[in-house]
């Protein structure tokens, strides 16, 4: 992609609130450290704990003990479960674990996989057709979906089958008829946390499913399975969901990294990460969210999750080395329809000009519906405009999949847009930040207008500018390694941003490098730094104000400290 962009960018500093930072040093926080988490709304050392035990407890999700109930009367019953996934990154993790979990306590349970080309999303009417025929289930168990499958339920329901639905999506006004919903989002869940991933829930039942058959004697301490076993799968779907990183879900994803390097992952993870280039033994949330999640996900985007599904509930590892050399292929065939879409995306949008626009809505014949969302997302980036893009879904129908920015809400926009237009919207569903919906073909041009009419009543000229939110400078002694370190063992991510410098410098010297990237020195109190703006080709004057990330880089046995550029701009 071009690196021209008509949006405004300007570099901020996160207010940071001083007697926080304060309170947080005294606590033993490293100096810098303090601010960075007090910037970011952190309070309490305590909530810097990744220990387990500073879990919030089940019991706190509204119909979780009912679930554990019903499902362990269930296993004692030798009743069939089977699971019906979503069929992306946190759905396939989601299922794993649920998979493993139920049948280390004993459960009779299965998993399908519809291909999402053509049973839509969701538990469906004609998904549960298909769980019924191929699988005759007693239980449905849904991961990751089902709080918006009213019909699906409804034709589970006819067909006696009982349903347990496990999501962290938003509802809409009704609930299914489900025998159990645990998911935080429902109406009166008091549960602390709103930001559990799919994978999450489940493992919060499988939790309070284990305290259930404890009480009935099933399993002592020292017998029940070991749940902790499954932290690298819900670390993974965690990350790979972008869900808000808060105190909870970085005890989540702080567990599962530690067993990652420590080696104790399973043997689709380990494959993953081997096949993907990357060292499990440093894993990062950046490797979950970048080179293991994408691998993951293409399975889903392009032909049917099963490869993914099967990748992580293996424990061959030659299968699962297999299986994550095919998710690599498919990977790099994502990436190649990506890139072409993205080019024909550009063309669509070559007269558009963000100033006069609040949102972005774009569709062509040609695209692949697995990808649209991957491609909503870096059109999203390049503008910073709430952006759809559709793709055909046959029998004169496209589907959407969209991207948004903070302070948009994605899902209530779309819910806004069918009330103001009724019957435009087929079907929709999503987050704040991601929502998907479908629409006949012929429609396209009045869900554009009125998708427009939203923005431009909803967002502000300051909310369409892009901020790039920094921590401020950095004490010249913390340009180092060991700073580095210390900020790697901590979990960054999705709503607990990584820090992010910036300071003035001087440009020694600055240059092209691979056509692409800017490659520069800088200079600051006579000290020199390499430093790289990825992306970027556009020369800076003398001196720059730069907003930049610290990177530990090793080249020919020798590790420097060097500056991933976020922004600059002349000082």
């Amino acid at each position: 992609m071009s690196t021209k962009t008509s949006t405004n960018t300007r570099i901020a500093i996160r207010p940071c609130p001083f007697r926080t930072s304060e309170l947080l040093r005294q606590g033993g926080v490293h100096p810098v450290l303090a601010r960075i988490y007090a910037a970011r709304g952190l309070c309490d050392p305590r909530e810097l704990s990744s220990e387990l035990a500073a879990l919030s407890p089940p019991a706190g999700l509204k119909h979780i003990d009912a679930a554990a109930v019903f499902l362990a009367d269930a296993i004692a019953a030798g009743k069939k479960m089977t699971i019906v996934a979503d069929y992306d990154c946190d759905g396939a993790t989601a299922c794993a674990t649920a998979l493993r979990g139920l049948r280390a306590m004993g459960a009779r349970v299965d998993y399908i996989v519809p291909n999402r080309f053509e049973y839509g999303y969701g538990l469906t009417p004609e998904i549960v057709a298909l769980t019924a025929r191929e699988k005759a289930p007693d239980i449905i168990i849904t991961v990751d979906n089902g709080i918006a499958s009213i019909d699906g339920v409804l034709e589970a329901n006819q067909r006696g089958i009982e349903v347990v639905v496990t999501d962290h999506h938003l509802p809409g006004d009704c609930l299914p008829p489900a025998r159990v919903i645990v998911n935080p989002n429902q109406p009166e869940c008091g549960f602390p946390s709103k930001n559990l991933a799919g994978v999450g829930v489940v493992f919060y039942v499988l939790l309070a499913l284990r305290a259930e058959l404890r009480r009935r004697g099933v399993f002592d301490a020292q017998t029940q399975p070991k749940l902790d076993s499954l932290l690298d799968l819900v670390a993974l779907g965690t990350v790979a969901d972008v869900v808000r990183l808060d105190a909870n879900n970085r005890i989540l994803v702080a567990q599962g990294i530690k067993r990652m390097r420590a080696g104790r992952m399973h043997a689709g993870v380990a494959a993953l990460f081997r096949v993907a280039g990357r060292e499990a033994r440093c894993a990062s949330p950046f490797d979950l969210g970048f080179a293991v999640g994408p691998r993951l996900n293409a399975a889903g985007r392009l032909e049917d999750m099963a490869l993914g599904i099967e990748c992580l509930v293996t424990d061959d590892e030659g299968r699962a080395w297999a299986i994550a050399q095919q998710l690599n292929e498919i990977n790099l065939k994502r990436r190649e329809i990506e890139a072409e879409m993205q080019d024909t995306a550009l063309l669509h949008l070559d007269s558009f000009e963000p100033s006069g626009s609040s949102t972005i809505a774009v569709f062509d014949e040609g695209w692949h519906q697995g990808v649209i969302g991957i491609v909503a997302s870096r059109l999203k980036e390049k503008f910073y405009r709430p952006t759809i893009t559709f793709a055909p879904a046959g029998e004169g129908w496209i589907k959407g999949s969209g991207r948004s920015i903070p302070g948009f809400h994605l899902r209530d926009a779309l819910d806004l847009v069918s009330k103001r237009v009724p019957g435009l919207i087929d079907k929709f569903g999503g987050h704040a930040m991601a929502a998907g919906l479908s629409i006949r073909a012929d429609a396209f041009d009045a869900f554009a207008q009125a998708f427009e009419a939203v923005g431009r009543a909803w967002l502000t000229e300051a909310e369409l500018e892009r901020i790039v939110e920094t921590d401020g400078p950095l004490e010249d002694e913390y340009y180092s390694t060991q700073f580095i370190e210390l900020m790697d063992g901590q979990v960054w991510g999705q709503g607990f941003a990584p820090p992010v410098f910036c300071d003035e410098f001087r440009v020694v010297s600055q240059r092209i490098l691979k056509e692409r990237h800017l490659k520069l020195l800088l200079e600051r109190n006579g000290r020199r730094y390499d430093a790289i703006w990825f992306g970027h080709t556009e020369s800076l004057g003398e001196r720059a104000r730069v907003a930049f990330r610290l990177d530990a880089n090793e080249y020919n046995g020798v590790t420097k400290v060097q500056l991933l550029v976020e922004h600059a701009e002349p000082a």
